[in-house]
């Protein structure tokens, strides 16, 4: 609920900012850079802005493949399937990372860690195949780098619930 009140009152925002504000899918962009993904409250109330019909604005953000409809992991992984990664066997590294997460692209692991999407193009060809973790471009990808990835990431998880547990048993004694 606290989340739908912060989508509402950022779109409220955004469109007081500027009345040039006309452009759909700039509009959904701007939505889903904000929030990672875009919510159907948050498609909502951008219809009601614009004037637009919801099944209009849904039909506008379904046609395009970069948008989201569900919250990403708190590590999302996109992987690079375009013309040089695909060369260079982009598809085997989607394969490992379906199997290693158990998700197929495009979703999200039930504890809400990891989503994985893929990406037309990342823009580092030379690198190829390419993968993000978050913002962070690694290329040269390799299924023992997946597992080195998942490794520190479960590295750093232990390492944040350990120092939290530690905190709380230092405030506390």
């Amino acid at each position: 609920m606290e989340e739908n009140q912060e989508v509402l009152s950022w779109i409220e925002e955004y469109f007081s900012t500027d009345t040039h504000k006309t452009n759909l899918v700039c509009v959904l962009l701007a939505l889903q850079e904000k929030f990672g993904y875009l919510s159907k409250e948050g498609l909502q109330a951008v219809a009601d802005k614009m004037g637009l019909s919801p099944a209009n604005v849904f039909g506008v953000a379904t046609f395009y493949n970069q948008f989201r409809f569900i919250p990403p992991g708190k590590h999302p992984i996109k992987v690079c399937l375009g013309t040089a990664c695909h060369i260079k066997q982009a598809s085997k590294i989607m394969e490992h990372w379906e199997r290693r997460l158990d998700i197929h692209e495009g979703e999200v692991t039930d504890d809400r860690e990891y989503s994985l999407d893929r990406v037309a193009c990342v823009g580092c060809c030379t690198l190829a195949p390419v993968a993000l973790d978050g913002d962070v471009v690694i290329g040269d990808m390799s299924p023992s780098k997946i597992d080195g990835i998942l490794l520190q990431h479960k590295i750093k998880n232990s390492k944040e619930k350990s120092g939290s547990d530690n905190s709380s048993t230092n405030e506390s004694g």
